[in-house]
């Protein structure tokens, strides 16, 4: 929730601006040719999102004072999509603004924005604490980090095969056994850090015992599930998950490919060999159906909670490994490499039960629908940023990816998305209730 009103601002003018580092560094990797591609069906075009960024700041920092000399851009760019929130979007790229149009207004809103930062505003905006907004306007951009990594993932690639080995290591089906006991979920609302509106209020969930996976599944795990012909059995999907599957002709993650006899992953407009023992990402669909056929199912947000942040004397820390800020050492996160790395790779970065890789690599599911905590109050300046997505149709997920920046490693921070949404950077583990 907002920060202390008083805090200088420069610290997150700072950020704002590594913020931006970030995401015209994504940018500057689209080729010219391929920003009005839209590599997922459910997102906008590549190129939405250059004005977007730009669009977000200036609505949500000047409002609502601003007389934009661009007032159609300002509204073009304003909203995104939810994926398959509906009917998929059916416009053609020559009906957008020309790229150089795009990136002209970007260059302008940017400066817009930074000129009114410059010139001392007030610390309160609307009633709203500027500190805050400017936590919005980071956090909301560094997801948008993430997203256009797993977009870049699925664009048209005519390069050959990277030339990288083949990893068909495969790990043991090793579980953690979790005693029962308390697991804090949420923040406190008066908490002087920041946090979204559905990461409060902070409350307590007693969680009976049970046994997780150690790790999170890999890809050759779930190349087993696949081999047993797992697409084509419907005792594993739930009636909608099945009817999407069957209908869809879905036979594999999105982000495989089979070339001959052998699977190959995407990776950044481009084919890498397969990684066994990488987390296979897939929807929740394809992780729920993954877990009956081994007879476990997917851990509920509180149960996730309890292994990552839980201790024997009920203690709950930080981080699954203490209390230290994340570290190269202790997990794949903050954008320190593109791919995604053995699900081993970090034992340093274990919980005190010792569940590895809980932050980092892969985003992890749970069978918990996104659903407000009790007393929830959604932020009066973004209303919509999670009471749209109160509907019975999002589940929760844990933990984060490769591209998921450090500040959004908190413990209390909630990713979401549909079932059927098969592209982000998202894993699982199971659990085993007793």
């Amino acid at each position: 929730m907002p920060r202390d009103s008083n805090e200088p601002i420069d610290v997150l003018v700072a950020e704002l601006a590594l913020a931006r580092r970030r995401s015209d560094s994504i940018f500057e990797q689209v080729p010219q040719a391929l920003f009005f591609d839209r590599p997922i069906p459910e997102r906008h075009r590549v190129a939405f999102y250059l004005g977007h960024l730009e669009a977000f700041d200036l609505n949500l920092l000047l409002r609502p004072t601003h007389d934009s000399p661009a007032p159609h851009f300002d509204r073009l760019f304003a909203f995104g999509i939810d994926p398959v929130g509906g009917a998929l979007p059916t416009d053609s790229a020559d009906e957008w603004p020309k790229l150089d149009e795009i990136k002209a207004y970007a260059r302008a809103t940017r400066t817009r924005v930074d000129r009114w930062l410059s010139e001392s505003p007030a610390l309160l905006v609307d009633g709203v604490p500027l500190v805050t907004l400017l936590d919005a306007a980071i956090e909301h951009r560094l997801m948008h980090v993430e997203t256009l990594a797993y977009m870049l993932n699925h664009l048209p690639t005519g390069k050959p095969l990277r030339a990288i080995a083949s990893s068909f290591r495969d790990l043991d089906d090793d579980m953690v056994s979790i005693p029962s006991g308390t697991a804090t979920l949420g923040m406190r609302t008066e908490a002087t850090a920041f946090g979204w509106d559905n990461e409060c209020p902070s409350h307590s969930v007693e969680v009976s015992a049970f046994d997780i996976d150690r790790y999170t599944v890999t890809n050759g795990q779930f190349a087993r599930f696949i081999g047993a012909d797992g697409y084509s059995d419907a005792r594993w999907w739930k009636a909608a998950d099945w009817e999407w599957v069957s209908e869809k002709r879905i036979r594999h993650p999105a982000s495989w490919r089979r070339a001959r006899d052998a699977w190959q992953l995407l990776s950044f407009a481009d084919v890498i060999p397969f990684q066994g023992d990488w987390p296979a990402q897939v929807s929740h669909a394809e992780a729920s159906a993954y877990a009956k056929w081994v007879g476990k199912e997917l851990p509920a947000e509180a149960q996730w909670h309890r292994a990552a942040y839980g201790t024997l004397s009920g203690v709950e820390r930080r981080y699954p490994w203490g209390e230290s800020a994340p570290a190269k050492h202790l997990g794949n996160f903050n954008f320190d490499q593109w791919d995604p790395m053995a699900v081993d790779a970090h034992p340093a970065g274990a919980s005190a039960f010792g569940v590895v890789g809980l932050l980092g690599n892969s985003w992890e599911w749970t069978k918990t629908p996104f659903a407000p905590f009790a007393g929830f109050k959604p932020f009066a300046f973004y209303r919509g940023y999670s009471a749209d997505f109160f509907d019975g149709r999002h589940f929760v997920l844990k933990g984060g990816s490769a591209h998921t920046a450090a500040r959004l490693l908190r413990r209390s921070f909630r990713n979401w998305f549909q079932p059927h949404y098969p592209y982000p950077f998202a894993g699982f583990r199971c659990v085993r209730n007793r």
